[in-house]
């Protein structure tokens, strides 16, 4: 299923930032609608010899090879199988100012919406089992705290 409509972040209304909700694992997580390319159903996944942990394979989306990333193994989270809810997320990224697309899989993807400003709050220092420079803030969603993370520092 493509995100068809999406819209830049900084016309959204009342500073709002559209994102893309998704679990992986027993968290929730929030991407950018502007890094959103698509949502695919589960591919074939082909393991990369020597490829770093963190981008250990890639997946074929219609002809194009994209590499895709694990961020179980950066959030510390244990592996999972998939399952019927399990869908891929393709981004697109600028790596060295060049645009990339890179997958990676969602246990579920729940909706597109939009975070407003005052559901922000800094990523606290202590007590949190990640690594602060993968988070770029924790927002609410329907009662739930969110990570919103810094896929481009996930992925170097």
């Amino acid at each position: 299923m493509s995100i068809e409509h999406r819209q830049d972040i900084s016309a959204a209304q009342d500073g709002a930032l559209q994102v893309a909700m998704i679990r992986l694992g027993e968290e929730k997580f929030a991407i950018e609608a502007e890094l959103v390319r698509e949502i695919i159903d589960p591919v074939t996944v082909r393991k990369v010899a020597g490829a770093r942990a963190v981008v250990p394979s890639v997946i074929n989306v219609r002809g194009n090879v994209i590499p895709l990333a694990d961020l179980r193994i950066r959030f510390g989270m244990p592996p999972a199988n998939a399952s019927i809810d399990t869908r891929g997320v393709v981004i697109e990224l600028k790596i060295d100012n060049d645009p990339a697309l890179v997958g990676r899989s969602a246990d579920e993807v729940y909706e597109v919406t939009q975070i407003v400003p005052a559901d922000v709050q800094q990523t606290p220092r202590v007590g949190m089992h990640w690594k602060p420079e993968f988070i770029r803030f924790i927002t609410k969603w329907l009662e739930e705290f969110v990570i919103v993370p810094n896929m481009e520092r996930i992925l170097s």
